[in-house]
């Protein structure tokens, strides 16, 4: 395990999946960046998404209070993007933006609504951003390779780890 710095914007380039996804949800979704907020249709997502995906591990799940306080609550520049089909939103994503790079707080989304592959538009859209802000990175949070929740990360190359005190670029998975 080591820590990331991120995705190197200015290199990464779309694969043939990445491209067609974007398409779809180019034409098919609505982004709206905001304030991050708290709604009930925001929970429910939230639960959904860790229910469908089997990371709830016994906990129960969480109410307006606990969504609150692990997503809208910041000490930073914080925002959100949200995705919507018609009138209806299907997923969002919590980004923090630092001086040269965004974080990929976190990106949930209605299980029905898979087809679409929002987690990976969000990183593509959080691409579009950093590139739109000339920001140098996008961070996807820890890369853990035991954890099978978090292992897409290494997929997202070239990126940057820390290890031994020295950053290293990846350009293959691994």
């Amino acid at each position: 395990m080591g820590a990331e710095r991120g995705l190197t914007v200015q290199q990464y380039q779309l694969n043939s999946s990445q491209k067609r996804i974007a398409r779809r949800g180019d034409r098919e979704l609505e982004v709206r960046m905001s304030t991050p907020s708290v709604d009930q249709r925001r929970v429910d997502i939230y639960n959904a998404h860790k229910a469908g995906r089997g990371l709830r591990d016994g906990q129960p799940p969480i109410d307006t209070d606990g969504f609150r306080d692990f997503l809208v609550a910041s000490c930073c520049e914080t925002f959100e993007l949200s995705y919507w089909l018609g009138s209806t939103l299907v997923g969002i994503a919590i980004v923090d933006r630092a001086e040269d790079a965004l974080s990929a707080v976190y990106c949930c989304y209605d299980p029905t609504a898979s087809r679409y592959g929002i987690g990976t538009y969000s990183i593509l859209k959080q691409l579009d951003l950093c590139r739109e802000w000339d920001l140098r990175y996008l961070y996807l949070g820890l890369y853990i390779a035991d954890c099978s929740s978090m292992t897409y990360k290494a997929s997202y190359l070239p990126h940057e780890r820390l290890f031994g005190g020295s950053w290293q670029t990846f350009t293959a998975a691994g």
